[in-house]
C-alpha cells in the first residue's frame, strides 16, 4: 500500500491507496485550517499548525487494526508558498502564500527594471507577487529583523521533512514554482535570484521525485511505527500531483481544477517558453506542465455565501440554478484575491457593475461564479497551442461537489465536453500513483483509460451569451486598468 499526503491551502488530508491506486475504505482523513488575512493583502500560514494538522492526519490513517504493510509515502504540497528557515532548521518565519499581495509594489518595480518577457521564457513565471522573487524584496523592505534569522528559504515540504528526518531538499517540482528556477537547465537562475537579492546558498539542493528519504527521526518512529524505513518521496506541486491523478499527463487532456483556486494545465515534454499569461512549472525533469491559475476558486464561493448571508448547500444552488446565463445584469471582476493568469496584475481588486435595486444575493452569486468561468475560458484559448486539437477536458475539486451548476457554467463558457470525475481527491491519488511509479510497482505515467465520470455537454445559446458577457468584461478591465 501506499500512504498518500496531500497538504492544500485549506486543508492536510492523509490516505491509503492500493497498488492499483484504488482508495481503501476506512484509512483516509482531514484536517482543515485557514489562514491569517491581514490588512494591505496578507496571507500567511502557521507552519507549525500545518504540521500539526499534518501529523494528526497520519496518527489517524496509520491507527486500528489491520494495517497493511506501507511501501512508500507520496507526497503533493500548496506551490508558492515561502518559509524561513533558521539554522538549526526550524520554522522563522510564517509562510507567505500564493495569494498574498503585499509584494505588488515590488513586483511592478521588478517588472520594469528586468526584461520580464525573456524571464519569463527562462524560468516560466511571470514577475508577479506569487512569486518569491518580489516576496523576498518585500521582506526585506518590511521585515529585515526576520529575515535575518532566516538562514535558508523553502516551503512547507522541506519543514515537513525538517521536522520528521532532520534534513531536507527541495523537489524540482516545487523548485520550478518559485520563479526562481531556470526551465531549460534545471537549477536555480542566475537573474532571478539577484532580484530576489538571494544566493543558491540560501535554498535547499535539487532533487527530482524519485529520490526518496528514509529513517525518521526516534521519536516519529516510536509515534508511526509502520513508516520505519519506508521511503517518503520528496513533494511535489499540488497541481502536478492533481493532473497525475485525473490521468492528465500528456496534452490530449486538459486538467480543470477548482479547489481553494482555479486552474487548467496539460502535461507536455514539448521545450520552449509558455505562451503569455501562462506559466510552464515541472512534474519533473521529464515532463512539464503548462496552465493557467486563477486566484479565486472554493474560496470565492465561501466568501460569498459568507457575505452575502447566504445558506450551505442545496439551498444556495436551488437559488442560482434556474437563473439563465448572464442573465441577472452584472459584469464582475472577481480578484478578491489580486489577479495571476492572464493579466499578472497582482494588485488588482474584485468589481461588480450593474447593481440595480432588483439585483438579489444569488443574481451577484450567480455573477460571480459565471466571472471566475469566463476567466477560465481566457487561460483555455491561451492554451490551445499547448494541446491537442480534441483535447479532452477533466475536472476535479471539491467546489463541483458543491456546486454542478458551476459546472455546468464553464462547460457552456469553453464550449466543449467537460467529464467531472466522481472522486474529489485526484490529488491524493496522484500523489500514491507518483510514488507507485517510482517504486518500480507501477509503469511510468502514460495515456490512462477513457475518463470515467458524468460528462456534461454545451450548450450553444448559453455558449454565444457567454462570449458577449465575456466582451463585457474585458470593456470593463481595461476601462479600469
Amino acid at each position: 500500500m501506499i500512504l498518500a499526503l496531500d497538504v492544500g491551502t485549506s486543508s492536510a488530508r492523509a490516505a491509503m491507496y492500493d497498488e492499483t491506486g484504488i482508495a481503501v475504505p476506512r484509512r483516509f482523513h482531514r484536517v482543515a485550517y485557514e489562514p491569517t488575512i491581514t490588512a494591505g493583502g496578507g496571507v500567511e500560514h502557521d507552519p507549525n499548525v500545518v504540521l500539526a494538522a499534518v501529523a494528526t492526519c497520519l496518527d489517524a490513517v496509520l491507527a486500528g487494526p489491520g494495517l497493511p504493510d506501507v511501501a512508500g509515502v507520496g507526497v503533493a504540497t500548496f506551490w508558492h508558498g515561502l518559509l524561513g528557515f533558521d539554522a538549526t532548521g526550524h520554522a522563522a518565519t510564517p509562510i507567505y502564500m500564493w495569494a498574498d499581495t503585499r509584494s505588488a509594489q515590488e513586483a511592478t518595480l521588478l517588472a520594469g527594471a528586468l526584461d520580464e518577457a525573456a524571464l519569463h521564457a527562462r524560468t516560466g513565471c511571470h514577475v508577479h507577487t506569487s512569486y518569491w522573487p518580489a516576496r523576498l524584496r518585500w521582506l526585506a523592505r518590511e521585515r529585515p529583523a526576520e529575515i535575518q534569522r532566516v538562514a535558508r528559504w523553502g516551503s512547507i515540504g522541506e519543514h515537513l521533512e525538517l521536522a520528521f528526518f532532520g534534513e531536507a531538499a527541495t523537489s524540482v517540482s516545487m523548485a520550478s514554482a518559485t520563479g526562481l528556477f531556470d526551465q531549460v537547465a534545471l537549477t536555480w537562475e542566475p537573474t532571478a535570484l539577484a532580484a530576489a537579492g538571494i544566493e543558491s546558498r540560501q535554498l535547499f539542493p535539487l532533487v527530482d521525485r524519485h529520490e526518496p528519504r528514509r529513517g525518521l527521526r526516534p521519536a516519529w518512529a516510536r509515534r508511526w511505527p509502520a513508516l520505519r524505513g519506508v521511503p517518503w518521496f520528496p513533494a511535489v506541486g499540488d497541481g502536478a500531483a492533481s493532473n497525475a491523478g485525473s490521468e492528465c499527463i500528456d496534452p490530449s487532456r486538459v486538467a480543470l481544477n477548482i479547489g481553494t483556486s482555479a486552474a487548467l494545465r496539460a502535461m507536455t515534454t514539448a521545450p520552449g517558453p509558455p505562451p503569455r499569461g501562462l506559466w510552464r512549472y515541472r512534474l519533473d525533469r521529464r515532463l512539464a506542465i503548462v496552465g493557467g491559475a486563477l486566484s479565486e476558486g472554493g474560496n470565492l464561493l465561501a466568501w460569498c455565501r459568507e457575505v452575502l448571508r447566504l445558506p450551505e448547500g442545496a439551498a444556495t444552488e436551488a437559488a442560482i440554478a434556474p437563473l439563465a446565463a448572464d442573465s441577472h445584469g452584472l459584469t464582475v471582476l472577481p480578484f478578491i484575491a489580486g489577479e495571476r493568469a492572464p493579466g499578472w496584475r497582482g494588485d488588482q481588486r474584485a468589481t461588480i457593475s450593474g447593481l440595480r435595486l432588483d439585483t438579489t444575493a444569488a443574481h451577484i452569486m450567480r455573477a460571480m461564479l459565471e466571472a471566475v468561468a469566463l476567466r477560465l475560458g481566457i487561460v483555455h484559448e491561451l492554451l490551445m497551442p499547448c494541446v491537442a486539437t480534441d483535447h479532452a477536458v477533466v475536472a476535479s475539486g471539491g467546489a463541483f461537489a458543491h456546486s454542478r451548476t458551476w459546472a455546468q457554467i464553464i462547460t457552456d463558457v469553453l464550449g466543449r465536453p467537460i467529464t467531472v470525475l466522481p472522486d474529489e481527491e485526484a490529488t491524493s491519488r496522484g500523489a500514491a500513483l507518483l510514488a507507485l511509479s517510482a517504486l518500480g510497482l507501477r509503469p511510468e505515467l502514460a495515456s490512462g483509460r477513457p475518463p470515467i465520470g458524468e460528462t456534461l455537454r454545451p450548450d450553444a445559446a448559453r455558449h454565444a451569451h457567454y462570449r458577449d458577457a465575456l466582451a463585457r468584461q474585458r470593456a470593463l478591465d481595461a476601462r479600469l486598468a
